[in-house]
């Protein structure tokens, strides 16, 4: 985004890949004590549904193609494309934390709050124009605790985004979490649905209104996390 909004590029290709599912990056994740004990078959991952923990590692990909183009242009081919819909990166916003923990997270999700204001602030966007919030949401109680109290902290209660989750799909992709994090918002806009978790979980089973801007939330180990605002045009 900052070469495109420089004016350094007009085109860009940005994406994560991770293929992490080998025995000693299973048995690090078993160290932390925070893998799954549900069985393949009964949806091991397990977001928002709280103890215990359920985090699964997943492997994946995704790769977008980048494009700065003038209002003109974009006008110019909706008239031509009308039945496609246009869709917006409009911010991505960064937070950071020092906290000595094993995976750098405070109880109220600080790198998370600070993401999400810096991405709201970039593209001007009040809090209560945000339609739905797929949430990094590992699966582990402690992880899903800290961004929800976080989301609490930017967004008013009775304004707040319909919570959404593809980690019980996938699992935890690791490099590759953000970028399918995001896809998954574009198929939202897209298709204005997703599917209902078969578990008990704080998400939302359907959209209640319609979805014309998503925000989504990624974190890393060491207290980094970003936001990214995507919105229908």
């Amino acid at each position: 985004m900052a070469w495109l909004r420089a004016g350094l590029a007009d085109r860009f290709l940005a994406g994560g890949t991770e293929a992490p599912l080998t025995d000693f990056t299973l048995a690090q994740m078993h160290a932390l004590g925070i893998y799954s004990s549900f069985a393949p078959q009964e949806w091991p991952c397990r977001p928002g549904a709280g103890a215990p923990s359920t985090f699964v590692l997943g492997e994946g990909a995704a790769v977008f193609a980048l494009e700065r183009v003038s209002r003109a242009a974009l006008a110019a081919e909706q008239t031509t494309t009308a039945s496609t819909p246009q869709l917006q990166l409009e911010s991505v916003g960064f937070g950071f934390e020092a906290i000595p923990s094993k995976t750098g997270l405070s109880p109220d999700g600080q790198h998370f709050q600070t993401a999400m204001r810096q991405a709201l602030r970039q593209a001007n966007c009040p809090p209560d124009s945000v339609d739905a919030l797929v949430l990094h949401s590992p699966g582990t109680p402690a992880g899903d605790a800290a961004e929800r109290r976080a989301v609490a902290a930017v967004f008013e209660v009775e304004n707040a985004p319909l919570l959404v989750s593809n980690k019980w799909l996938v699992g935890h992709t690791l490099g590759a979490s953000a970028a399918l994090s995001l896809e998954f918002a574009l198929q939202i806009l897209t298709y204005q649905t997703w599917p209902a978790p078969p578990f008990s979980t704080y998400m939302a089973p359907a959209p209640t209104r319609p979805i014309r801007r998503v925000l989504v939330n990624a974190a890393g180990f060491g207290g980094n996390a970003a936001s990214a605002l995507v919105s229908l045009v």
